[in-house]
């Protein structure tokens, strides 16, 4: 975290200094007057050193859940800002998330392809491309770490065997959790995404309830707070 720290300190001091989207434009803006302008997958990280709290409804929980959906299946609300993981017996782990800005919210069912610690990224080219017309240019592989906008952990989705781009990651931003400000990615705090990576497999059905309602017919309830759920632990 001394590095981290140090890293956040440089960019403050350098005006000029950006850092990178997700793999699908998970950054926000630069904040500009008090507001989020969301025409941009980049963030000035001196602008953006903000203290603002992530909420406490979107810190890992377990919750009372029903679903007709199996053990160990990852629903993802975004419409709430929710991933949970299903426990069973009418539970599941709740986690907040950022997801995708207006234009980039999708749905659908995929699996869980790829695994990776401390990702590196690779934006698309059509980011890129798009970033580059507003003078700023992203790297073609950016290394895996701190400072790196996949965060800690990422899952990779894939749909009929193909990488869909689309990633479960974390984030070196976390007080964007709550918020859309994606281009598409999932994003969790990087505790939370590594807590999700110990438990989801590959091969782990992932249910995206989104725009489109390409997800089909999916039921679940959650009922809040587990209070027995969290005192004693189940599932890890």
């Amino acid at each position: 975290m001394r590095k981290y720290a140090s890293i956040l300190l440089a960019a403050a001091v350098a005006a000029t200094a950006i850092m990178p989207a997700t793999s699908a434009g998970a950054f926000p803006a630069a904040r500009q007057g008090g507001q989020v302008e969301t025409t941009s997958d980049v963030t000035l990280v001196q602008q953006y050193q903000s203290k603002k709290q992530v909420a406490a409804k979107f810190k890992r929980t377990k919750v009372r859940f029903v679903t007709d959906q199996a053990r160990g299946t990852v629903i993802v609300d975004t419409n709430n800002k929710f991933l949970y993981y299903v426990e069973g017996n009418n539970k599941a782990t709740r986690y907040g998330i950022g997801v995708g800005r207006d234009g980039f919210g999708w749905s659908g069912v995929v699996k869980v392809g790829r695994k990776a610690e401390w990702p590196s990224w690779t934006p698309p080219a059509e980011m890129r491309r798009r970033e580059a017309k507003k003078g700023r240019i992203l790297p073609v592989t950016q290394a895996g770490g701190e400072d790196n906008p996949l965060g800690a952990r990422a899952l990779y989705l894939f749909k009929g065997g193909r990488d869909t781009i689309f990633r479960i990651h974390g984030t070196n931003q976390p007080w964007t959790i709550g918020q859309n400000m994606s281009s598409g990615c999932i994003r969790m705090m990087n505790k939370d995404v590594e807590h999700l990576y110990a438990r989801a497999d590959i091969g782990t059905k992932v249910i995206v309830v989104g725009p489109g309602n390409r997800q089909g017919s999916v039921s679940y309830n959650d009922r809040g707070v587990d209070f027995f759920g969290n005192l004693f632990g189940f599932g890890g």
